[in-house]
């Protein structure tokens, strides 16, 4: 069940989203609406990838196990170019 929040605009910003209401036929609080749920998946994706990443930092700093840039770039042109590549093997 949706519930009502309140949210200030400047006049500017309050008019463009109108403006942008307008040219596509929808409602400012669509437009509204529509803007903060892009922005929250977007930002909850972001963060995602950085905790992955910082997963990641703390799995290397643990065990050292690693592929260079080269192995990844000879791995990924083998995918490429459509060969049935397995991943390198990673090593410290």
């Amino acid at each position: 069940m949706a519930s009502p929040t309140s949210l200030k605009l400047d006049d500017e910003l309050k008019g463009r989203v109108r403006h942008l209401a307008e040219i596509r036929r929808r409602s400012s609080h669509w437009i509204m609406h529509e803007a903060i749920a892009q922005y929250v998946e977007r930002e909850e994706k972001r963060e995602a990838f950085r905790q992955d990443a910082l997963r990641t930092w703390e799995e290397y700093q643990r065990t050292g196990l690693h592929l260079t840039g080269e192995e990844v770039d000879a791995w990924l042109a083998k995918l490429e170019a459509g060969e049935d590549a397995e991943l390198p093997v990673c090593h410290t």
